[in-house]
């Protein structure tokens, strides 16, 4: 698995574009595997906190590129052109070495085809969900993309039978967060807290962008007054992706709620979700790392109307939570739009919190968890390297 390959000595610099909070932990992922093989690269574009403390050198604030849904995009179009058009001449006038989009498909799989067009290698790291909706983009990326990196193993099949090279890199967070971690570090996280062993702690995740958090967390707070209602003395905790959405959530609730009893925190999911007993989850990366933790969960989402309209016609898959997807059936409960109110929120939430229900949901998350372990290094930098020093698709 590429093992004769030694250290970098061709690649000089990296330009990376992530366009959410969940591309930038994973773009600080890559990067430090790329940095592991050589130390001296040089890496520019666009991403957040994680991203920059690994030593990028951010070209836009990442909140400017953070869009949802069909019609957000279209209002903010000017500005998505003039980034877009700033970040390829940036690449032409460096000639950079490789560019790695990360996931924020509908942006960076035309900038990957406007550089390639360039001859700029191209890198797209986590594969556009074609397995689930619109198939025929799989064309586009071949066109396109170099090299595609997937975080699911079930994806790569999908790119070597049209011919686009691929590899599974497996998913950091899986590397990060041991098998049983959830459990066993529980009463630590609760203790710096301040939060006693026996009290119901519901982790909320309301999502990422400002748009998914104005949409689904009326319906979360509705919820989580209803489970108070149930069950006295729940406390919720909700980890705010960075310090604007931790402002918008406060906000939200003190327009819906006053005396819930609810701690905002900031950039700490995984330490929150392990303090909790049950998570009410967005879709999406906190899907992943709630499973991972062994968490019962509810998944809900809601969408703006327009956006619904057109992705209910264009989906093709059987399951939208990403635990239900890999297990291949129906573990965790999906609540989609209207769906996704209150008492159905508290009803399926007490459901998977029930003792043998959440033991079957712990084993198996475990089981899915080490199916998704990789190794950065020797499946994501040492492809990207022969791509780098051949010039050549890697096949």
């Amino acid at each position: 698995m590429w093992s004769g390959l030694s250290t970098m000595t061709t690649i000089k610099t990296f330009v990376l574009v992530a366009g959410e909070a969940s591309g930038d932990q994973l773009g600080g992922s890559l990067m430090r595997a790329l940095k592991s093989r050589n130390p001296d690269a040089v890496f520019t574009g666009v991403g957040g906190p994680a991203m920059i403390a690994e030593g990028l050198q951010p070209w836009y604030d990442l909140e400017r590129l953070s869009v949802n849904g069909f019609s957000e995009p279209l209002k903010r179009l000017p500005e998505l052109i003039s980034i877009f058009r700033g970040i390829k001449q940036r690449v032409l006038e460096q000639r950079s070495d490789c560019f790695i989009g990360i996931d924020f498909n509908f942006f960076n799989l035309l900038l990957e085809g406007s550089l390639k067009k360039a001859g700029i290698r191209t890198v797209h790291y986590v594969s556009p969900s074609v397995w689930a909706w619109r198939s025929g983009r799989i064309r586009r990326i071949k066109q396109n993309v170099d090299l595609m990196l997937t975080l699911y193993p079930f994806e790569t099949q999908i790119y070597h039978d049209h011919g686009i090279p691929a590899r599974f890199v497996g998913h950091p967070k899986a590397q990060q967060v041991e098998v049983g971690a959830g459990q066993a570090n529980q009463l630590r996280e609760r203790q710096q807290r301040g939060i006693g062993s026996e009290a119901l702690v519901i982790a909320v995740l309301p999502g990422s962008r400002g748009s998914e958090v104005k949409l689904s967390l009326p319906d979360f707070i509705g919820a989580m007054t209803r489970l108070v209602e149930k069950r006295p003395g729940t406390l919720f905790l909700i980890p705010a992706v960075n310090t604007n959405r931790k402002r918008q959530i406060e906000r939200i609730l003190r327009e819906h709620c006053g005396s819930l009893p609810v701690t905002v925190s900031e950039g700490d999911a995984l330490d929150v979700m392990t303090a909790a007993d049950g998570v009410l989850v967005n879709s999406g990366t906190a899907t992943l790392e709630a499973m991972l933790l062994g968490k019962p969960m509810v998944m809900a989402y809601r969408l703006g109307w327009l956006t619904y309209q057109i992705v209910s016609r264009l989906v093709n898959i059987e399951y939208f939570a990403l635990p239900n997807i890999l297990a291949g059936k129906y573990l965790v409960p999906e609540l989609l739009q209207d769906q996704a109110n209150a008492d159905d929120l508290v009803e399926a939430l007490c459901e998977v919190l029930e003792p043998a229900k959440r033991a079957m949901l712990t084993r198996e998350f475990a089981a899915i968890h080490e199916t998704l372990v990789g190794d950065l290094v020797a499946d994501a930098v040492a492809p990207i390297e022969a791509l780098i020093s051949t010039g050549d698709r890697i096949e």
